[in-house]
């Protein structure tokens, strides 16, 4: 099943992104959470690719393994980092061989997500030369990743978008949001990607936090703005990892309220390989 055609028969679409464990020990508690999170009924689960690390081979295992045992449709990360043209073939190869339909295309970032990306000889530079080789393979639904408030190397956002419809026009056939905090950076960049052409759903990515550390964290390397009064409600609880879930959950939870009322096409949850703090979102959104 191609995801992208998901958003034409139904609305809303939910998805989850889960990652490898760095060792089997942590295997059968991501299969408690999906198997928790697969209750919500989402269209699919996306995994990520842990390229110039140790989960990197383990990527598309498991998201052969998720769709055998859940059935849930499973859709592969894969990077630019490290791999040549001819890598990448073999890569798409395997995944083909394993049954995957659906792969997020991404340039990926540098080495401990910091300096400047420099391909390998014979490598891709650019998301979009990556999404438009597997294109060129044909057999694969590909979703990209867009920035709603623009890219860590580029806070442009007008020519940020240019590189997504960039993106999208070589093969993109959804757009994944980063995340973010304030729904006034999604709305804003959905209306500017609209008027630059791109017409293919983009879907908000969203991501309650699980500890003051953590949030920064993420935040930082991301270049994600996090709002005063989230910040402050953060703050208060920090060192009290069950009060920032808690205050995690609420905050997402009217963020998703707010996406869904105005007509957005899915939302796409980084569950970080847990389940309790979307169960409780789900909870709180009611019915759908």
């Amino acid at each position: 099943m191609r995801v992208a055609s998901v958003y034409d028969q139904r609305r809303p679409v939910f998805s989850f992104e889960f990652f490898p464990p760095k060792t089997e020990a942590g295997m059968p508690k991501l299969y408690e959470t999906v198997a928790a999170l697969n209750t919500l009924g989402p269209a699919f689960c996306s995994i990520t690719w842990g390229a110039g690390g140790t989960t990197r081979g383990k990527s598309l295992v498991l998201a052969s393994e998720i769709r055998r045992r859940t059935g849930l449709e499973a859709m592969a990360h894969l990077s630019c980092v490290g791999e040549t043209r001819e890598g990448i073939s073999a890569i798409l190869d395997e995944a083909a061989g394993l049954g995957i339909e659906n792969i997020l295309a991404l340039r990926g970032d540098p080495p401990g997500g910091w300096g400047s990306f420099v391909p390998v000889p014979g490598g891709f530079a650019h998301a979009d030369e990556l999404a438009r080789f597997i294109r060129s393979r044909g057999g694969f639904g590909i979703a990209v990743a867009g920035y709603p408030e623009g890219h860590l190397e580029n806070r442009n956002l007008d020519i940020d978008i240019g590189h997504l419809k960039r993106k999208v026009d070589a093969g993109g056939d959804i757009v994944i949001s980063q995340i973010f905090y304030d729904n006034r950076f999604f709305f804003d960049f959905s209306e500017r990607c609209r008027k630059a052409g791109i017409r293919v759903p983009i879907v908000p990515g969203l991501l309650p936090p699980l500890s003051a550390d953590g949030l920064k964290r993420f935040c930082a390397l991301g270049g994600i703005s996090i709002p005063e009064a989230l910040a402050a409600r953060i703050e208060r609880s920090a060192g009290d990892d069950a009060a920032v879930k808690a205050v995690g959950v609420e905050w997402v939870a009217g963020m998703a309220q707010e996406l869904l009322e105005r007509g957005v096409p899915g939302i796409h949850f980084y569950a970080l390989n847990q389940s309790k703090s979307i169960l409780e979102i789900f909870r709180r959104l009611g019915p759908r």
